[in-house]
């Protein structure tokens, strides 16, 4: 089965709000076997919309990345982003 990668583009609006965000997602995400590759670094936005955060996570495959954001510890995780930033969130299989 293939690996799934999940990528998230955040411009943060709420430093606090969005800290108790990342504090409870983690842990969701670990809890569903993801592994964070990327998390806010360098990044150079090439075309679209510029976010100043960037983070990539890869799971076991697209179903546990689904599952993960349906769970009830990350949609509580999530509660705090909501309102503290504006995102896209996008979960998509690797290539065998």
């Amino acid at each position: 089965m293939p690996t799934a990668l999940w990528i998230a583009h955040v411009e943060v609006t709420d430093a606090d709000a969005y800290a108790l965000y990342a504090k409870g997602a983690g842990p969701a995400v670990a809890l569903h076997g993801g592994v964070f590759l990327a998390r806010g670094g360098r990044h150079v936005q090439l075309e679209g919309n510029d976010r100043a955060r960037n983070v990539v996570a890869r799971f076991p495959s697209l179903e546990e990345a689904v599952a993960c954001y349906h769970s009830p510890e990350y949609q509580a995780a999530l509660a705090h982003a909501k309102g503290a930033s504006v995102r896209d969130l996008v979960v998509v299989e690797e290539i065998d």
